[in-house]
């Protein structure tokens, strides 16, 4: 009899088993389409980060002359790249900017390419400050030193 016992309690375990395997393979099909779904809202679906503005017009300042160290002088044009969005811009403040960056600067340094760029960059973040973003670039319509 033993035997027989040992034979009914030997099957009932072998009979949980098989739905036990089958539950696991569910969970883990589960959890892949899960992750999958996951995955692919995160590379399709989610936000994007800050777009760049559109480039709108193209706003031509006056000329102006800057009075460099030793008695030489700057005559610096500037055209500034506004934003499509961007409110009326006064180019008051970009020839301020220009005047403050440049006066009583050498002009030795000046006639660097490198030097040259250089100043470019640092009028373009203090313009892009100044405009709270409404200006996007910084060109050089003149530039001229004696």
């Amino acid at each position: 009899m033993t035997s027989a016992t040992l034979d009914r309690t030997a099957a009932p375990e072998s009979a949980d088993e098989p739905p036990k395997k089958g539950k696991k393979k569910l969970l883990v099909i589960g959890l892949v389409l899960v992750v999958g779904a996951a995955a692919g809202w995160w590379f399709l679906l989610r936000p994007s980060g800050p777009t760049e503005p559109e480039p709108g017009e193209v706003m031509t300042l006056e000329p102006i002359q800057v009075n460099l160290a030793d008695g030489h002088y700057l005559r610096l044009g500037l055209a500034l790249q506004l934003s499509a969005d961007a409110h009326e811009a006064d180019g008051s403040k970009a020839l301020d900017a220009a005047i403050d960056l440049f006066s009583g600067a050498d002009q030795s340094a000046l006639v660097k390419a490198g030097q040259r760029q250089d100043l470019k960059h640092e009028l373009e973040e203090k313009l892009h400050e100044d405009y709270h973003g409404d200006v996007l670039e910084v060109y050089f319509t003149e530039f001229v030193t004696q």
